[in-house]
């Protein structure tokens, strides 16, 4: 009997290619001990609400209401929402004509975008033209549709950091281009060395791949970094030199914990250097409502915002963009209110300052303890998180674990992985899965779990790591 389209040996090639360690071997392997009954504390994504951080009160009120406006018809709404939250779900019902229920325009609800852009001009001290804001299904979408539309073919390349979110090497895998990697430096707390990336575009051009685009991830997931304004300067620079378009990932904009390096978008750092560059760099910068301290990752709410990309060039992303009729319409009501918050004097502003404030602290806290954690841990090394939720330590493995890897066929970083999995509950991912130079070993965890269990939690991973070396030491 001949095979048949959709079986294994005739799916498209690039699907096959595709690799996602965020969700792979070890979240399977986890959630099959899960279904067994094992307590599981999957630390693998960045998924705050599922490791009990509480939803913020206001923008659920609005939504709640958005979703059932016939609550605003209620002689006694006002006894169960604030004024505010009323006020807020009506502007947004005005927004788009039928509702929640309704498509939009395939880049977002008009009024939506004016609000983002208003953000971005309050943050960056330079106006933002609503026509080139794109809201999207989560930031992942928005990253999708553009490396979608750099992508030509096989030789076309595209520079991402090592060690790099996996949404990176997976969509480049799907879209048949050419991953070119520049490593970040560990022991210079994940600092970029600019020689460093003039040499990867260097050999790879050498090698016959056209680069075309570079990605930053700032704050840097899964390392934690924020860059300096010298940072971004000198890339800046070096993509107008080059000729590439910036892709600035910065969805982590709000997960600060440190003063030394506060957030700074790429675009500001582009627009301070003025003319010619900051008319000329081509940008694509994106947010999201599922991180910060909204940490909203199952609403799917993001957005993009292009900068001196020509109008045909534009008019080419929005075609593409209406063959999906329209973005989640639910979630661009989350950006709407990430992008134009409560102020002070309003109603319901204390409550959400008070909210907000807490989760950031405690982030901030927990950042520490786990970077302490993992730093009294047997050859363990990790830098402090500085931004993003997450730690990256080093896992220093002896020879007779890589060994016992070896045997079952398993990458020693999988290797510790499991056993950890297996013997803590605690689900982690390879740093294999993120990219790491050759014989050095990592994990990568979440900062999310609730504060008060994260000094048990460090105390379990201590015992199984610290048995691990000496057992195979």
């Amino acid at each position: 009997m001949s095979t048949k389209p959709l079986d294994y040996e005739n799916l498209n090639e690039n699907v096959k290619k595709c690799q996602y360690a965020v969700r792979g071997e070890l979240y399977l392997r986890a959630s099959e001990l899960q279904k067994e009954g094992k307590k599981i504390i999957f630390t693998n994504v960045g998924n705050p609400h599922a490791l009990g951080q509480k939803p913020l009160t206001f923008p659920r009120q609005v939504i709640a209401l958005c979703q059932a406006p016939f609550l605003l018809d209620d002689p006694n709404v006002g006894l169960l929402f604030p004024a505010d939250a009323i006020a807020k779900a009506k502007h947004y019902l005005s927004l788009n004509s039928g509702g929640l229920g309704a498509y939009s325009d395939s880049r977002g609800i008009p009024g939506v975008r004016i609000e983002v852009a208003d953000f971005i001009e309050r943050r960056d001290g330079y106006p933002s033209d609503p026509e080139h804001i794109f809201l999207t299904d989560g930031a992942s979408k928005g990253i999708m549709q553009i490396l979608h539309t750099i992508i030509r073919g096989p030789t076309d390349g595209v520079l991402v950091p090592v060690p790099q979110y996996p949404l990176y090497s997976a969509t480049i895998s799907l879209y048949g281009g050419s991953l070119v990697p520049y490593y970040l430096e560990e022991t210079a707390d994940w600092g970029l060395d600019i020689n460093d990336l003039r040499q990867s575009i260097g050999q790879a051009r050498q090698n016959g791949t056209t680069v075309r685009a570079m990605v930053i991830i700032n704050p840097g997931n899964p390392t934690g970094q924020c860059l300096t304004e010298q940072n971004l300067r000198q890339i800046i620079q070096f993509c107008y030199e080059k000729n590439l378009v910036l892709l600035a990932d910065e969805v982590y904009q709000q997960n600060i914990y440190q003063d030394k390096h506060p957030f700074m978008s790429a675009r500001k750092v582009l627009f301070d250097m003025g003319q010619p560059i900051s008319k000329e760099l081509q940008l694509v910068s994106f947010h999201t409502v599922s991180k910060g301290y909204w940490g909203e990752c199952g609403q799917r709410g993001g957005y993009f915002e292009m900068t001196n990309i020509p109008p045909k060039s534009v008019e080419e992303i929005y075609k593409v963009a209406s063959i999906s009729l329209s973005p989640n319409v639910p979630a661009q009501i989350f950006m709407g209110l990430l992008a134009n918050p409560l102020k002070l004097g309003d109603i319901s502003y204390e409550q959400f300052s008070r909210e907000s404030k807490g989760i950031l602290e405690s982030l901030r806290r927990r950042a520490h303890i786990m970077t302490d954690g993992f730093n009294s841990c047997k050859n363990v090394v990790c830098n402090f998180t500085e931004g993003a939720m997450y730690s990256f330590p080093q896992i220093q493995l002896p020879p007779g674990a890589i060994d016992a890897a070896k045997k079952v066929e398993k990458a020693a970083d999988v290797f510790y992985c499991l056993k950890l999995l297996e013997a803590t509950g605690i689900s982690t991912v390879p740093g294999s899965g993120f990219g790491q130079k050759e014989g050095v070993f990592h994990l990568r965890t979440t900062i999310l779990p609730a504060e008060e269990d994260m000094p048990s939690i460090m105390s379990s991973f201590k015992k199984f790591n610290d048995e691990f070396m000496d057992r195979y030491e």
